[in-house]
């Protein structure tokens, strides 16, 4: 972290051994992003409560290039964390998946989806019971009867678009799971 560490106890009495935890815990934070420019922690209590428990809330404020995140947590809303070490540990752990997300954004590593490959197909030998593809790259793909759906195979015609599934064959690539669409395919 670029600036110190800020803690602060509100409508309760300050405890080393809780600040020393949120001190632990915040410098696991820079593991998952070495650009926090401040942290911030805001631990309260604003209600007690006798018959139900204390609802302790926790205020987590990171500032990081671009962006500020902010956890919220409040112990009322999350049965699992009904004491202050509990509440304290999963607003961390929300502040630690805030940060991967932001870390994944900065980096550009948002998940993408890749498309499925079309081709065309370039020669048939019904026959014998295969063809060739022609990839969107111009490379020539074989592909067997085998690879299509029953009855497909005999439905298909020289420049019908199809998808398919690359994988290494003997004599060199060869398409799996080849799918007529398009209106080739009507």
């Amino acid at each position: 972290m670029k600036l110190p560490l800020e803690i602060h106890f509100h409508q309760m009495a300050h405890s080393e051994a809780l600040e020393a935890r949120i001190r632990e815990k915040a410098a696991r934070l820079d593991s998952f992003c070495d650009h926090i420019m401040r942290c911030r922690v805001v631990v309260e209590l604003p209600h007690k409560h006798h018959e139900h428990g204390n609802h302790y809330q926790v205020r987590i404020d990171l500032t990081v290039p671009g962006d500020e995140l902010v956890v919220s947590w409040i112990a009322a809303e999350h049965a699992q964390a009904r004491d202050i070490e509990a509440t304290i540990g999963e607003a961390f752990d929300a502040a630690r998946r805030q940060l991967e997300d932001y870390s994944r954004r900065h980096r550009h590593e948002v998940k993408t989806h890749a498309g499925v490959p079309h081709a065309r197909v370039r020669r048939l030998f019904p026959e014998e019971g295969y063809g060739f593809l022609e990839a969107l790259n111009g490379r020539e793909i074989y592909f067997h009867q085998h690879s299509l759906g029953t009855g497909e195979f005999e439905r298909l015609t020289v420049g019908s678009e199809v998808t398919f599934v690359e994988e290494a064959g003997n004599q060199g690539p060869q398409a799996s799971s080849v799918k007529v669409v398009g209106r080739h395919h009507e």
